[in-house]
């Protein structure tokens, strides 16, 4: 049915690159261009690609399409490459390429790759100055400080057959913008924090769109948990939409009680469209209103109010997602209509009881008796209706977190996860959540392979699924490639700009195996500074000093550690992590050994 199509996805740093004046220079000498591009390809082209672990897809004439797990990777490859050329051209004048870079979704079919990444990345070579590098918002902001040379602003620009203008960020050689000095982000990329920067426009490489916390109009503040369900049922629906960007509700519900200018928002959240609303309920009737309103502009897209029974419920969510999608101009596949028309419960009783667990668990506060609560919620769904998914989805999500934090004494907490994340999956395998869950359960397990092909799932069937995005990147840290994980856990801070303090701890982590000490340093400190109570954060960066022989800054923090958690164990917390090569935990406990602080 299309579910291998959407299995086939991923996130990927897509190169095109072309050369300049082809068919002048073919016309003109056949033989000796084709020798000049060959030589190009095995001289400079193919080993740079190589050596910055990407893959080329496939030559089209002049043309060459690359893909990379890494972003950062991409542009080295292509500075490496144009600067290479540059050095030849005085003495040697010939091959000359213009490149263009995206990071987007991809569709993979045998070799081969489609998809919007694909298609922005070709329209962006043209862009480039001969010789020189184009590439879209999302890589600038992606690379941030980690490429020593900056980049010229070249503004919005239309392009063909892509919806939205894109903004677009140039280098060439001999440019006269400098690279960023001492290591720190230009003025327009300050570090990501608590709240997200602002930029002067949205992204433009798809549609995006944040959903606000629908206000409660009911008059009982009990109702709150309903309206907030509602809302994460219509994020949810929307982010099975794989032409949309659609923010987390982490970063969506972090306006709560307020009333924002929704362009602000639009700019916080780096989006083009925002969605707010209302929700009253009265016995077995419910109001829904909604507007869609333009982020950039503040004007109305559409707008819609709904006096349904309680049992159209799942109705109305589906035609406020149709209706926004409609809006924003975005396509549906038939795979992604079938899915927000799916109906999970028949049984509203189940559904309510299911948002109040739901609410529960993922409320601010996280103690014993959330935990509890929730899982009574959960348990009691199920009674209602044994055949719902998403309340065994619930109490896998439940136990996980009791198996972390260890509330209940019980032993057997991960194996209840378990239990009930396979139950979730056998009353409904298209469940994203219950993929995630089972690839936290394999996290923990320490099947980081068995982990990753849960998330995978998950992302396929949700691509805006921030939390299972973010947590594949995190499986690349302990799955022994850890740069890898620093492009997912960028994606997945873009989805969810709120977390950013958390997407850097793990940015942190994945430069602390790698060895990259002074780039760990930085972003535990920014994590530091955004979360100040963290421990976990303290004891990563004291091992990254250490190894830097920073002994008197490690030492500070671990006395600054223990006052924020006397009882903390850094044995305790470096074999909780799943490492698939213990010389990597090894590395981090030599590191804090040699703080002197064990």
């Amino acid at each position: 049915m299309g579910g291998s199509e959407q299995t086939n996805r991923r996130l990927a740093a897509i190169l095109a690159a072309d050369v300049v004046g082809y068919s002048r220079m073919m016309g003109s000498d056949e033989a000796g261009t084709l020798r000049a591009l060959k030589q190009h390809r095995e001289a400079v082209f193919d080993p740079a690609v190589a050596r910055h672990r990407g893959r080329i897809v496939k030559l089209i004439g002049d043309g060459t399409l690359v893909e990379f797990g890494s972003v950062v990777d991409a542009v080295n490859c292509a500075l490496d490459i144009q600067n290479a050329m540059a050095a030849q051209a005085p003495a040697k004048p010939g091959i000359v390429l213009r490149i263009g870079i995206n990071v987007g979704d991809i569709i993979i079919d045998d070799d081969d790759i489609y998809g919007d990444g694909v298609n922005v990345a070709a329209r962006l070579e043209p862009l480039a100055a001969p010789g020189g590098i184009c590439v879209s918002a999302i890589v600038h902001d992606s690379v941030g400080n980690r490429i020593d040379i900056a980049f010229e602003d070249g503004g919005e620009v239309a392009v063909k057959n892509i919806a939205n203008p894109v903004r677009v960020w140039k280098w060439r050689p001999g440019s006269e913008q400098s690279p960023n000095a001492g290591g720190k982000r230009p003025t327009d990329a300050p570090a990501e924090g608590a709240r997200p920067r602002e930029t002067s426009s949205p992204q433009a490489e798809q549609p995006s769109i944040a959903v606000l916390p629908f206000n409660n109009m009911s008059g009982d503040p009990e109702q709150e948990y309903f309206s907030d369900g509602i809302t994460e049922d219509i994020i949810t629906d929307l982010s099975k939409v794989a032409g949309l960007l659609v923010i987390a509700r982490n970063s969506s519900f972090a306006y709560k009680g307020k009333s924002p200018d929704i362009r602000t928002v639009g700019r916080e959240l780096g989006v083009t469209s925002v969605l707010e609303g209302s929700i009253r309920r009265a016995g077995n009737r419910v109001r829904i209103t909604g507007q869609l309103i333009d982020a950039r502009t503040g004007t109305h897209l559409w707008a819609e109010r709904y006096d349904r029974d309680l049992t159209d419920i799942f109705a109305v969510q589906d035609e406020v997602t149709s209706n926004i999608v409609e809006a924003l101009k975005v396509t549906l596949t038939p795979v992604e209509e079938a899915r927000i028309a799916e109906t999970p419960t028949l049984n509203p009783e189940a559904h309510d009881l299911f948002l109040r667990g739901r609410e529960a668990l993922l409320g601010v506060e996280k103690t014993k008796e959330t935990f509890e609560r929730a899982v009574r919620y959960f348990t009691r769904a199920i009674e209602r209706d044994p055949d719902y998914a998403e309340p065994y989805a619930g109490l896998a999500h439940a136990y996980n977190h009791d198996f972390q934090n260890r509330w209940s004494g019980r032993t057997d907490s991960q194996d209840l996860s378990n239990h009930y994340a396979r139950l979730a999956l056998e009353k409904d395998p298209n469940l994203p959540y219950a993929h995630y869950i089972f690839a936290l359960v394999k996290f923990w397990e320490r099947d980081l392979a068995g982990s990753d092909e849960e998330m995978q799932k998950a992302i396929a069937l949700n691509p805006n699924f921030a939390p299972a995005v973010g947590m594949s990147g995190v499986g690349k840290i302990y799955g022994g490639t850890p740069l890898d994980a620093i492009p997912i856990l960028e994606r997945a801070l873009r989805l969810d700009p709120m977390m950013g303090h958390q997407y850097l701890h793990f940015m942190g982590s994945a430069y602390l195996v790698a060895g990259e000490y002074e780039k760990a340093v930085e972003a535990f400190s920014e994590r530091i500074r955004l979360s100040p109570d963290t421990d976990l954060s303290r004891a990563m960066m004291i091992a990254a000093l250490g190894h830097l022989g920073r002994v008197k800054e490690a030492q500070r923090l671990w006395r600054e550690l223990m006052k924020i958690n006397p009882r903390y164990s850094f044995e305790e917390h470096i074999a909780r992590l799943p490492f698939s090569d213990p010389g990597d935990a090894e590395r981090i406990r030599e590191g804090v050994r040699l703080a002197g602080v064990i």
